[in-house]
């Protein structure tokens, strides 16, 4: 029963920030993939890629490629924050535990797992409200296309660029931004 408060209460105190209240993605918490609350203010003065995920897509070896570039960069800054989701096709239907379990055992997965939310529709959990708004960020807003799209985000917690699915995490585009955002 304790359990099931302490959820209920940490849905009631995310679903209270909206994307119009929000300054950065440090006034938002999420949960980690084992359930616990993970303010994204502890990314503080890191260099933050944050990516929609899914299981069972044509993108998932992109996870290799994740996990490559958080082990590259990790050491100077760099965190990679994996956010599950089942919007796109039921490409990710798996429970938490299910998702933690193909993670680690198929792509050794070491970066920072999120529980599974929603990126699209009525029920957008509120950091992709944020994201995706073009008010906030009249740059790299707009919904999200697909499983594994991309932001990524300077120390300061500002969206430097948005990758969609396509774009792989080895590419030169992809490296040159996060090394660039590591340089400031």
């Amino acid at each position: 029963m304790r359990k099931f408060i302490l959820s209920l209460a940490f849905l009631l105190a995310a679903s209270v920030l909206s994307a119009a209240d929000a300054k950065s993605i440090y006034d938002f918490t999420m949960k980690s993939i084992d359930g616990q609350p993970v303010s994204l203010k502890s990314y503080k003065g890191k260099v933050v890629l944050l990516v929609n995920l899914a299981s069972k897509c044509g993108f998932t070896p992109q996870y290799a490629g994740l996990e490559k570039l958080y082990e590259k960069y990790k050491d100077r800054g760099f965190v990679i924050v994996g956010v599950p989701a089942n919007n796109f096709a039921q490409q990710e239907p798996g429970t938490n535990e299910e998702i933690k379990t193909f993670c680690s055992r198929k792509y050794n997965v070491s970066f920072p797992m999120m529980s599974k939310v929603s990126v699209l529709g009525e029920d957008k959990t509120p950091l992709y409200s944020y994201l995706t708004d073009k008010n906030t960020d009249p740059k790299f807003g707009g919904d999200i296309k697909w499983n594994f799209t991309k932001f990524l985000f300077d120390r300061n917690g500002n969206p430097v660029a948005r990758f969609e699915p396509a774009v792989t995490p080895d590419s030169a585009e992809v490296q040159s931004a996060v090394e660039s955002a590591l340089g400031k």
